[in-house]
């Protein structure tokens, strides 16, 4: 535990000398935000104002270019060398990881603030109980906290950076074929069956629902369900594969 907070210290810091790549993360979903809503919802009926359909789906792109810069900087520990001195001073692979994870985390919550404050400056007015803005911020933590391990996972997986960074664009394509920015009935039929039953939809809908204060269901559990899956996949993965990477 101590070497992990360390790391996370370390991660934090790293985040600090690279300003130019945490303001592009934080930046780009805002933009996107404002050109969906600005450009494009007024063409886009989805029964409600366009900005408070729009809005989980942000908070998951805004995860999703978090996330990327994580791939990006546990490869470049990789290639630079910075793992082997780490090894002989006798910390393993489960804490740089989750130094790593833990560094995203924070970073994508500082940048969830600061999408949640646009998108209210621009109109944003949700509904939600007190138990709901609970619900809505454990579920998205849940999601933030799966995507960054396994974001680290694809960091060792890469054998450069450029190749960590490209492989996390799949991660941040996944809410376009959503309900994130239309409803997916308006969607090709032969695209339903993926839009319906990938990981980002559930989140998005049990963001949205808890927030206009709906009712969600079962949704928020298939939701978690997900990120169990995508958490797992990302701390068995990335152990196995800073074994093989570091043997």
């Amino acid at each position: 535990m101590s070497d992990a907070l360390t790391l996370t210290g370390r991660g934090l810091r790293l985040s600090r000398r690279n300003v130019d790549a945490v303001i592009t993360s934080m930046m780009l979903p805002v933009m996107l935000m404002l050109i969906f809503v600005y450009f494009f919802g007024g063409a886009i009926d989805t029964g409600t104002e366009y900005v408070t359909y729009v809005v989980p789906g942000v908070l998951l792109l805004c995860a999703g270019f978090g996330a990327s810069t994580t791939a990006v900087t546990v490869s470049d520990d990789m290639k630079g060398g910075i793992i082997d001195r780490f090894r002989s001073l006798d910390i393993g692979g489960i804490p740089i990881l989750t130094g790593h994870a833990a560094a995203s985390t924070a970073r994508n919550l500082v940048s969830t603030a600061l999408v949640l404050g646009v998108a209210f400056a621009i109109g944003f007015r949700p509904s939600a109980t007190p138990a709901g803005w609970l619900a809505a911020a454990g579920v998205l933590l849940a999601f933030i906290i799966a995507i960054s391990w396994l974001s680290a996972a694809i960091g060792l997986l890469a054998k450069s950076p450029e190749a960590a960074g490209g492989f996390t664009l799949f991660m941040m394509f996944l809410p376009y074929p959503s309900s994130a920015f239309v409803p997916i009935d308006t969607m090709p039929s032969w695209l339903h069956g993926f839009a319906e039953h990938q990981p980002v939809t559930p989140v998005i809908e049990s963001l949205r629902g808890l927030l206009l204060d709906q009712p969600v269901g079962n949704t928020p559990w298939i939701a978690l369900a997900w990120c169990a899956g995508l958490l797992v996949l990302g701390t068995a993965g990335g152990s196995l594969l800073f074994r093989l990477r570091t043997r």
